[in-house]
């Protein structure tokens, strides 16, 4: 029982940290180029979106940790090398899998799942998670628990800077600033913000 609770209890303190404290995004400034495009994609649906890529973080991680598990072996020198590529075939694997159950199942909303499924998958926000537990030895609960919250906190930090955006989209904006670079100005403050709750201070 005691295992049980202890493992619970990391599960839930490493999502806790994905989501707020080490942020993809904030943090890290894992996804940036994606977020800022995605925000403002009126075509792209930011929920099903964020929705797919947790749900591929999800499933990618833990082939990700078995595979990292193989590598881990002395003789394996080379994992260093091949580990991006190891990265984005868990991540591969875990895009058919989602794309087989969708056709399988086939929602209303299809088409657009599957139009928005390929940009969900194959970008930083998916092999930076898995990047992070591999290098940082990771057990398997610590893995799941910060795949689902770096999921979490991707849609978190999309409503953030969709509210922020909202805004910051009035005529107090200066012209020059208008537009991309507002968004990023916005951004690098967040992240600021966050970053200071990891116990971080200005050197004096």
């Amino acid at each position: 029982m005691n295992i049980v609770m202890a493992n619970l209890g990391s599960f839930v303190a490493l999502m806790l940290t994905a989501v707020f404290i080490e942020n993809t995004i904030f943090a890290r400034g894992i996804g940036v180029s994606r977020l800022v495009k995605l925000v403002g994609d009126t075509a792209v649906d930011s929920i099903i979106f964020c929705s797919l890529l947790t749900l591929i973080l999800v499933l990618s991680a833990p082939l990700a940790f078995f595979a990292n598990q193989l590598l881990a072996s002395p003789e394996y020198w080379f994992r260093d090398y091949i580990r991006p590529l190891v990265l984005v075939v868990c991540a591969t694997i875990a895009f058919v899998v989602v794309m087989l159950f969708v056709v399988l199942l086939r929602p209303a909303n299809m088409k657009t799942i599957l139009a928005v499924l390929p940009m969900a998958t194959f970008n930083c926000a998916i092999l930076g998670p898995m990047l992070i537990t591999s290098t940082q030895n990771y057990n398997f609960v610590q893995t799941m628990g910060f795949a689902l919250g770096s999921g979490l906190g991707y849609g978190f930090a999309v409503l953030i800077v969709t509210e922020g955006q909202r805004k910051l989209n009035n005529r107090n904006v200066p012209a020059t600033l208008r537009g991309l670079p507002i968004n990023l100005l916005y951004i690098g403050i967040l992240a600021m913000a966050i970053y200071a709750l990891t116990g971080h201070r200005v050197a004096i």
